[in-house]
C-alpha cells in the first residue's frame, strides 16, 4: 500500500472510531459528546498502539466552523458587555502570565536536578516555555529558539489541555452549573445563500491571518470576520448543527492522538509532575475567577472558562454546549492568547536574560 493510501486509511479508521465514540457518549449523557468521545477514544487506541491520524486540513476545518460559529454571539450589545470588562481582561491576562511563570519554576525546581544531561539554560527555558500558558505548537516553537527540550514542552502543552478539556466539562455537569447564559443566542435559521458567502469570507479571513503568520489563524480569522459582520448587525446565517458536531469531532480527533505510547514514555515524572500542577492550576483558576466574579457581577461559571489553563476553541466551545457566556469566555482567552503570544519571549529574556542562549 501506498504512503498516501496508508495515511487515509489511518485517518479514515480514526475518524470512524472517534464517529462510534461520540455516539457512545451521547448514549450515556456526557458532557461535550462530540468533542469527548472522540478525544478519549482516540487517545485509548493511540495509547494501545492502534494506527491513529489525524489530518491537519480537517483540524482546520474544524477551527474555521468553530471561528465562525462564535462570532456569531457578537451582537452589539454584547460587544459593550464585553468592551466594558475591558480591566477584567487585563487583570487576567496578568494573572495567566504571572501563573505561567510560577508553574514554570516549581517545574524547574522539580526537575532541574534530575536532569544534569540537559544545560542548565536549556532547562530554565524548557521549565519556562512548558508552564507558560500559550497554544502548544507556538510555545514549543519559542522554546526552540532557546534550545529547549521542545518534546518535554508539547508533552507539557498536550496532557494540560486534555487534563483541562476533560475535567472541566465533566466537573459543570456533575455540579449542574449550566444553563445560566443571559445573553442573546445567535441566530437559528440557516440560509444556504448566506452560508455561502460566510464561508468565503470566513475563509478569507483564515487565508489572511495565515499569511500574516498569526497564531491560530484557521480559528482566529473566521471569528473576526463574524465578529465584525455581527457587530454591524449584518446576519447572513446560522451554523448548521451536524456541521457543529463535525468541527467538535475533528478537534477531540486532533488532540486524541497526540497521546501515543513514545508520548507515555516522555519522562515519565515529567508528565506525572504536569498533571498535578496542571490541577494545581484549575484550582487556583478556580479562586481567582470566584473572586473576579465578585467585583465584575459576572456568573463564576462563565469565569472559570474564561480563565482556564485550556484552549480557546475547547473552552469557547464548552460555553457554548453548556450556555456559558460564550462572547466573555471567547474575547478573554482570545486576548489571553494574543498578549501572551507577544510577551512570553520578551518576558523570559527579561527575568532570565544573563540565563538566556543568544
Amino acid at each position: 500500500m501506498s504512503t498516501h493510501l496508508a495515511y487515509a486509511a489511518r485517518v479514515a479508521f480514526t475518524l470512524a472510531a472517534a464517529l462510534a465514540a461520540a455516539l457512545l457518549c451521547l448514549q450515556l449523557h456526557t458532557p461535550l459528546p462530540w468533542m469527548l468521545g472522540p478525544l478519549l477514544g482516540t487517545a485509548l487506541l493511540s495509547m494501545l498502539g492502534a494506527p491513529t491520524d489525524s489530518a491537519a486540513p480537517l483540524r482546520n476545518a474544524g477551527q474555521w466552523t468553530l471561528g465562525a460559529i462564535l462570532g456569531l454571539y457578537f451582537t452589539p450589545e454584547v460587544t459593550a458587555l464585553v468592551a466594558g470588562l475591558w480591566w477584567a481582561v487585563a487583570l487576567a491576562i496578568g494573572w495567566a502570565l504571572l501563573l505561567g511563570w510560577a508553574f514554570g519554576a516549581w517545574l524547574h525546581r522539580m526537575h532541574a536536578p534530575l536532569m544534569p544531561d540537559v544545560p542548565a539554560p536549556a532547562m530554565r527555558a524548557t521549565t519556562y516555555f512548558a508552564g507558560a500558558i500559550g497554544a502548544a505548537s507556538e510555545m514549543a516553537l519559542l522554546a526552540e529558539r532557546q534550545h529547549a527540550r521542545t518534546d518535554l514542552v508539547a508533552a507539557s502543552h498536550s496532557l494540560r489541555l486534555v487534563i483541562v478539556t476533560v475535567s472541566i466539562p465533566f466537573a459543570l455537569q456533575w455540579s449542574g452549573l449550566h444553563g445560566v447564559d443571559l445573553l442573546a443566542p445567535p441566530p437559528r435559521m440557516v440560509q444556504p445563500a448566506g452560508l455561502a458567502l460566510l464561508a468565503a469570507l470566513t475563509g478569507a479571513g483564515a487565508l489572511l491571518m495565515l499569511r500574516l503568520g498569526r497564531a491560530n489563524p484557521w480559528f482566529i480569522g473566521p471569528l473576526l470576520v463574524t465578529m465584525a459582520l455581527t457587530m454591524a448587525s449584518v446576519t447572513l446565517t446560522a451554523i448548521p448543527q451536524p456541521l457543529v458536531n463535525a468541527a467538535q469531532l475533528v478537534i477531540g480527533v486532533s488532540l486524541g492522538v497526540r497521546f501515543r505510547r513514545a508520548f507515555l514514555r516522555t519522562a515519565p515524572r515529567w508528565l506525572a509532575s504536569v498533571a498535578v500542577g496542571t490541577v494545581g492550576l484549575m484550582l487556583v483558576c478556580a479562586l481567582f475567577a470566584w473572586a473576579l466574579a465578585r467585583a465584575t457581577g459576572l456568573h463564576w461559571v462563565t469565569l472559570v472558562l474564561a480563565t482556564s489553563p485550556g484552549g480557546i476553541a475547547e473552552m469557547s466551545i464548552t460555553a457554548k454546549v453548556l450556555q456559558l457566556g460564550v462572547p466573555v469566555v471567547t474575547a478573554f482567552q482570545v486576548c489571553r492568547l494574543v498578549v501572551v503570544l507577544l510577551v512570553v519571549a520578551p518576558m523570559y529574556r527579561w527575568v532570565y536574560g544573563a540565563e538566556a542562549p543568544s
